[in-house]
């Protein structure tokens, strides 16, 4: 029976000190944040229970991530079934999609959330992969319509802009 070297060092992610580090300085930033928030007369609970919950429930994971690293747990891979983990990013389908919702956040206020809707929803649907544009543009027009009268009931409204009077 073979005894454990207990000199070996723990391996260490160090990439998860700087998640537990950003995780911490959230938590306490939501917590300073919720600080400053007026508790009205009528009110027991008030609105700054939940940040506090949030932020301190953050405080407390980056801890525990800390604690975790330092003894030497690594998270484990993805071991998807249908991806191939050892071939690289498609880059430039990130961009196409990066480039796609660029022009929506540009365009959404001049043509409107009804049109860039259904632009946007054909476009990711193309730099993904697909094959039928007219389908991908129908799917995203009643999508972005559905979507525009949604909001507009809940009372959010989206920017119409060409079809301004029309729906």
């Amino acid at each position: 029976m073979t005894t454990p070297d207990v000199t070996e060092k723990p391996q260490v992610d160090k990439a998860q000190y700087g998640l537990a580090a950003a995780l911490l300085v959230v938590g306490v930033l939501t917590i300073v944040d919720a600080s400053g928030l007026e508790v009205g007369f009528g009110d027991p609970i008030g609105p700054r229970v939940f940040p506090y919950l949030i932020g301190s429930g953050m405080c407390i994971v980056a801890v525990l991530l800390a604690i975790a690293t330092a003894r030497g747990d690594v998270a484990q891979g993805e071991e998807g079934e249908d991806v191939d983990l050892t071939s690289p990013a498609d880059w430039v389908t990130v961009l196409k999609l990066v480039g796609i919702l660029v022009l929506n956040l540009v365009f959404v206020n001049i043509i409107g959330w009804a049109v860039t809707g259904a632009l946007l929803f054909a476009g990711a649907a193309w730099s993904l992969g697909s094959k039928s544009l007219v389908g991908d543009l129908l799917v995203g027009a009643v999508m972005s319509v559905a979507s525009w009268y949604f909001f507009w009931y809940l009372g959010v409204p989206l920017p119409a802009g060409i079809l301004d009077g029309i729906l």
